[in-house]
């Protein structure tokens, strides 16, 4: 394949067009297809904030990358091989993002006059240069799909909207992948309007055919299985694994679940999935607000119940004072986090790991809570039963930091085993002997769980500091002072669970990459590719981001540099230095979009390079 930049062991292939073309669907789509031939896979999505932007506008373009291989991968790419443009605003967008040599599939009949004023574009790049280092196959995808649907009963407009499928269509002939799984989706999808199901099927034949016959191309491209571990897998987004990781939980706490939100963007399609799940005992509540949904979560687990509720950083700063209320009654729960860019509105639709020290210390007074991060799609599943468990052995609350990226990204869940996941049944108390509210596990430090009408072990709680014990209302200088030290020393003590972080690596060397929640896939794969070329380097990625395990100080000194990653300005820098004096460097990107790993490598080289040379550890890079 001289002439191409394929590498038929690992393919990045980007759609994207207008919000309305439907390119999100029709990746899923080919990621399930590429999923079921086998192939390791991982995407990234990336839409518009607006609702509807103008059409044909580059504020309005929508896109989705898949990367797929015959071997385990960590990231959905950086460059792409293979770029999909339905207009010439989706090829503005996302042309600097095609390697030289790839292959650029167009609609040809967008490019007229108008469209291209629309991307503003002052030539037809059809017709200069600038694209001559690519190969080019221009295809008129919506007369193709007229002329495929042109004996149904369909509207021009309604028929247009089938171009999405004439495209896949192409690229499952092109990439040698099944049509019969996508021909199935679209039936069960459109079972009641069966006039959309033939439309959508004839524009997918359509589009396979032409790929087929037409001789514009001239090779198909096949990618071998991965070999991955033996066992059942399926594509799983960051807030599908979150949905059903909170089922798995109600079922191994033998307790019925309430989950409550208020619509927020990336974090809304969590409370979807979770509503189709009511024959295992889930109730789902959309809150007319914020606080009503995080106040909502207390008065579940007061009752008795497993409860969660989910948000996003605007909705994280609006449920802090309920969650102060949640600390105070030390009462189990799970406040899911997914982050996107702020402040403010921000762009809701694009990525950061900005809410880490809202998480910590967005509340008035000593307030600690266990923080966690998800760091893969499939993760947020596992990261779910672990807040949980924590929540349920110590009583606390739990925050669990996800974000856009993980939301709406997916990869291969190998499925685990029932025997395998963790015993979440709790105890509750039912025996009146000597009881009190507060009195604590030696141990854990972990009150008791009473269920209301327990007989005699009626009791109240509230947002009032308590009396140790008790738990009557007291404002004793002395108990206020032990009350603050117990509730600390609880989720100190969170730590006697954690085992020491995971190296990557030698437990010695030049650098130490530090990570935490969506960079793992990047700086795990930057990493492993200096390693293979020589270089001292390792990286140990943080779940736990409070309590810190005292570990990472000590793993830290067998290094000369300590080299922090972050999705924002440098959030977990401010941390470890606050909390172990850690001396590192920060590497900081707040552009809306996750770090590439070419990125990583040439921040990883510059700092691997300085290892011999005298040099400012202060000083960020960029």
């Amino acid at each position: 394949m001289s002439d191409t930049a394929i590498d038929e062991k690992n393919v990045n292939i980007r759609f994207a067009g207008d919000s309305g073309d439907g390119m999100q669907l029709m990746g899923s789509l080919f990621t399930d297809s590429t999923a079921i031939s086998g192939n390791d896979i991982f995407n990234l999505t990336d839409f518009p904030a607006e609702i509807r932007a103008p059409a044909g506008t580059i504020p309005g373009v929508s896109g989705y990358q898949l990367r797929f291989a015959d071997h385990k991968i960590q990231t959905p790419g950086d460059n792409t091989q293979v770029l999909v443009a339905m207009n010439p605003a989706a090829l503005k967008a996302n042309i600097q993002n095609l390697v030289s040599g790839g292959i650029l599939i167009y609609n040809s009949d967008s490019f007229t006059a108008r469209d291209l004023k629309k991307a503003k574009y002052l030539e037809n790049p059809l017709e200069t240069a600038e694209l001559l280092q690519y190969r080019l196959f221009g295809i008129p995808m919506t007369e193709l799909t007229l002329q495929a649907v042109k004996n149904l009963e369909l509207t021009q407009s309604a028929a247009k909207k089938c171009k999405n499928m004439l495209a896949l269509g192409i690229i499952i002939w092109l990439f040698s992948k099944p049509v019969k799984p996508i021909e199935k989706w679209i039936a069960d999808k459109f079972v009641k309007q069966p006039l959309s199901a033939e439309a959508n099927t004839l524009a997918l034949q359509a589009g396979y055919s032409y790929a087929e016959v037409s001789e514009l191309f001239t090779e198909q491209y096949t990618v071998a299985h991965a070999n991955l571990t033996h066992g059942h897998y399926r594509k799983v987004t960051g807030n599908q694994a979150l949905a059903l990781g909170c089922v798995a939980a109600a079922q191994l706490a033998n307790l019925p679940l309430l989950f409550s939100g208020y619509p927020i963007t990336p974090a809304s399609t969590v409370l979807h999935d979770l509503s189709q799940y009511k024959n295992y005992n889930v109730k789902t509540f959309q809150a007319e607000d914020e606080i009503s949904a995080m106040c909502a979560t207390i008065g579940a687990a007061y009752g008795g119940s497993l409860a969660a509720t989910i948000t996003s950083g605007p909705g994280l700063d609006l449920k802090s004072e309920a969650l102060g209320l949640a600390i105070m009654t030390e009462l189990p729960m799970v406040i899911i986090v997914v982050q996107r860019a702020g402040p403010a509105t921000g762009m809701p639709t694009k990525n950061e790991q900005t809410d880490l020290l809202a998480a910590l210390y967005g509340r008035h007074g000593e307030s600690p809570l266990p923080v966690l991060a998800a760091n893969k799609p499939h993760d947020c599943f596992y990261s779910v039963l672990e807040a949980f468990r924590v929540a349920i052995k110590y009583m606390t609350p739990v925050i669990l930091l996800s974000d856009g990226y993980l939301a709406t990204g997916a990869d291969a869940w190998h499925l685990p085993e029932i025997k395998d996941l963790p015993d979440l049944a709790p105890i509750f108390l039912t025996k009146a002997e000597d009881f009190t509210p507060y009195q604590r596990d030696p141990i854990s430090l972990a009150r008791p769980w009473v269920k209301p009408g327990t007989p005699g072990l009626e009791h109240r709680i509230g947002g009032i500091e308590k009396e140790n014990g008790s738990g009557n209302i007291s404002y004793d200088p002395d108990n206020h002072q032990q009350m603050v030290d117990l509730r600390k020393n609880k989720i100190d003590g969170v730590l006697a669970d954690l085992p020491l972080p995971e190296i990557l690596g030698k437990d010695q060397g030049d650098v130490l990459v530090i990570s935490w929640g969506s960079t793992l896939g990047a700086v795990a794969t930057a990493v492993e590719q200096l390693q293979t070329e020589g270089a001292a380097i390792s990286a140990m990625h943080l779940q736990y981001l409070y309590p810190l395990h005292n570990g990472i100080k000590f793993i830290a000194k067998s290094f000369k540099y300590i080299l922090i990653p972050e999705l924002n300005t440098g959030q977990l820098w401010k941390l470890l230095r606050m909390e172990f004096l850690l001396d590192a460097v920060p590497y900081n990107k707040v552009t809306g979009q996750p770090f590439t790993v070419t990125e990583l490598v040439a921040a990883m080289r510059e700092l691997l390079a300085e290892c011999e040379k005298t040099y400012d550890k202060h000083q960020p890079l960029r």
